[in-house]
């Protein structure tokens, strides 16, 4: 027998090569939090907050069972304020949650290997001191050498009605949103106008997906990165420039 794999596959899309007419969908994981991995996370970002280190490496201290039980991090990052260095190096993340933004003393982000984790939320760029980053950037949707699509987005109007607080994954990329990605404010029912934008986020320019909380603040957002998609959009069949590798 060999050793327990302590991340699952992805086939979302080709990571070795173009597709540009592949149709492409949020991964719909939900996180189980009533796992040994789950809960010991939740107690290495108590004790990061508590000690105030500045490194934080949380997958070292967890069995290859343990990393593959854990597809997304918990809203208590947002504690992390004194984290300079963060690894989750080989991870099993299917998506980022936004409270990352509030990791103001962050420098470097290093999610190297992660292979499912195709997207980041705008919300990181609220960290003024990143300079540094080592990202998979074939995993990433719109990256440079594959030009891979986008999940379309749901309309605004798809959102009327909607309860923020349980989301599908699969529809909206994740499971809950309590404030505009953009302007920070509460997100009101049937307020919600989800964009993508790709920009440069330290070393490499990253898929952010705009969680806002209307047109307006939409219209704030920057142009995307030289070589990119320079305006917001809904992905789906959105025109691309050329594949790096066309």
């Amino acid at each position: 027998m060999g050793r327990p794999s302590y991340r699952d596959e992805c086939r979302c899309f080709d990571q070795n090569r173009p597709h540009p007419r592949a149709r492409v969908g949020f991964h719909a994981e939900q996180q189980d939090t009533s796992t040994a991995g789950w809960r010991r996370l939740l107690e290495l970002v108590d004790e990061a907050s508590a000690d105030g280190r500045e490194e934080f490496r949380p997958l070292v201290g967890l069995s290859p069972e343990e990393r593959r039980q854990i597809i997304t991090l918990p809203p208590s990052i947002a504690k992390l304020t004194a984290v300079k260095r963060f690894v989750l190096y080989g991870s099993n993340l299917v998506r980022i949650p936004p409270e990352i933004g509030a990791m103001t003393s962050l420098e470097e982000f290093t999610p190297y290997t992660s292979y499912r984790l195709h997207w980041f939320p705008y919300e990181i760029t609220r960290c003024s001191k990143l300079a540094g980053s080592t990202v998979s950037t074939r995993a990433l949707y719109g990256n440079y050498k594959l030009r891979p699509p986008f999940p379309r987005l749901q309309p605004p109007h798809a959102a009327a009605d909607l309860d923020l607080a349980e989301l599908d994954a699969r529809r909206w990329g994740a499971t809950a949103m309590r404030s505009c990605s953009v302007c920070d404010r509460p997100i009101q029912q049937g307020g919600l106008h989800q964009v993508w934008i790709s920009l440069r986020v330290a070393t490499d320019v990253l898929p952010l997906l705009v969680n806002a909380c209307s047109a307006a603040c939409v219209t704030t957002l920057p142009r995307g990165a030289e070589d990119y998609v320079q305006v917001p959009h809904a992905g789906g069949n959105v025109d691309q420039p050329a594949s790096d590798w066309d």
